[in-house]
């Protein structure tokens, strides 16, 4: 699979996809017009070993419910993350089976090689 899942209305995002300039090869999809599907998050847990690694603990509603004072399962991050969009950690960009998850320039220099090897 070569997928981006991003959210066009994110500055960050939006730069980030210019940047990695992506081949045609890969799909992009919009998680706040596409939410993403239970089958889709439990592929990328897959890939990434655990549905907190894809959470956002940045996300406005993770400081407006107080999520950082309570002990949150497998269960919660999953059922939070098809909840609401806000709660992936954006971009994702998967390329067969390597995953990159968020803005690191790390991460990003890291899909960028990737996406053009």
């Amino acid at each position: 699979m070569k997928k981006i899942y991003y959210l066009s209305t994110c500055d960050t995002c939006k730069r980030i996809l210019k940047e990695i300039d992506a081949p045609d090869s890969y799909t992009l999809q919009d998680i706040k017009k596409e939410p993403l599907t239970e089958e889709q998050l439990d592929d990328l847990k897959k890939l990434s070993g655990s549905y907190e690694k894809l959470f956002n603990k940045r996300a406005r509603l993770y400081k407006e419910r107080d999520l950082k004072n309570k002990e949150l399962t497998k269960d919660d991050y999953k059922n939070l993350l098809l909840e609401h969009y806000t709660f992936l950690k954006r971009p994702v960009i998967v390329n067969e089976n390597d995953i990159f998850i968020g803005n690191s320039k790390s991460t990003v220099e890291a899909a960028k090689k990737s996406l053009h090897e």
